[in-house]
């Protein structure tokens, strides 16, 4: 039996309404020294004697007395029989527990209401006990329970942060990977761009070099095609002269703009070509004629809002110049940064 199972069976026991195994199986409990069964068994006993006093008092039988006489002299047989049953492990109810719980013996004196009002209180008490009992063991179960809610409560928060730190991580390395890889396609357009500079670089420098042999001091020249801070335009041609090209050289030294044309077309009498360079707006730097069969001309000027112009042309004005452009557009290129 279980300890809950012996506590319920104490009141029953101080009654004598347990069977032989049940009452074997108690007195063997309260003998290993519990004391709440213990306690519990004395306050069951003293309610226990005050029982009787309940009753309502009823005249003996008349043959009782001639019983209780013949009880003197008692039969052999009874005497043997009790004899051998004095070897049992357990005595009757009651009756075994009197050395270790010795009943309080009722005063012959009280009343039946008192007693009743004795028992009444007894059996608050215990309920109150039991009752007290039961709450705490719940107040016990409530709390765990809230302490393992609270830990799992918890255990989520963490686990979300956890997530939504993951998430955020695996967006940064997408959006660093996308950034690598833009910045990978930005070396490498450079680099082509580089590349096409070197060879417009190179085609200029020959061809200055085949079309200004003798006009320009050739260390000036060669000098400048050396330099490796020297700034190169491609000017390209537009619709009105189909075929005509132009390379514009800047040495940061001297603030000279060299302006190689080839292909352009005769300028028609009263006309001249003017060179412009462009921010907010057009400057002129330098008008120059081109004759007929002359293929390749070179304008060597002074400009220093070079660094400040981001587009270059040249266009067909009147001979002598204008402030501003009024013909046609017939190179135009723009400075890479």
């Amino acid at each position: 039996m279980t300890h809950d199972e012996l506590e319920e069976a104490v009141p029953l026991y101080a009654a004598g309404a347990l069977d032989r195994a049940e009452r074997q199986a108690l007195e063997a409990h309260l003998l290993s020294g519990c004391q709440s069964c213990r306690t519990a068994l004395k306050d069951y006993q003293s309610v226990a004697s005050l029982l009787p006093f309940g009753l309502s008092p009823t005249q003996a039988p008349r043959a009782l007395k001639s019983k209780v006489m013949a009880a003197r002299n008692p039969d052999p047989v009874a005497i043997e029989n009790l004899l051998k049953e004095s070897g049992r492990p357990s005595l009757e109810p009651g009756e075994w527990m009197n050395h270790l719980f010795p009943p309080i013996a009722p005063a012959r004196s009280l009343s039946l209401p008192w007693a009743v009002g004795v028992a009444s209180v007894l059996l608050i008490s215990l309920a109150g006990y039991f009752f007290w009992t039961f709450s705490t063991r719940l107040s016990d179960d409530v709390m765990k329970i809230q302490q393992l809610e609270a830990t799992v409560a918890e255990q989520s928060t963490k686990i979300a942060m956890l997530k939504r730190d993951l998430s955020f991580r695996d967006r940064s390395l997408a959006d660093l990977q996308i950034e690598m890889q833009r910045k990978a396609n930005d070396a490498t357009e450079i680099k082509s761009q580089l590349l096409d500079r070197e060879v417009e670089l190179e085609t200029a420098r020959e061809q200055l070099n085949a079309a200004m042999r003798g006009k320009v001091p050739q260390d000036e020249f060669a000098a400048l095609l050396r330099r490796p801070d020297a700034k190169v335009v491609s000017l390209a041609a537009s619709d009105v002269a189909k075929g005509a090209s132009g390379v514009l050289l800047y040495n940061p030294v001297t603030q000279k703009v060299w302006l190689y044309s080839a292909n352009l077309p005769e300028c028609p009498t009263g006309t001249a070509y003017q060179l412009w360079a462009i921010d907010q707006r057009p400057v002129s730097v330098g008008t120059f004629h081109v004759d007929a069969g002359e293929m390749a001309h070179l304008l060597v000027k002074r400009l220093p809002e070079f660094e400040k112009a981001r587009k270059f042309a040249v266009s067909l004005e009147p001979a002598g110049g204008r402030p501003q452009p009024t013909g046609p557009i017939y190179l135009a290129g723009q400075r890479s940064s």
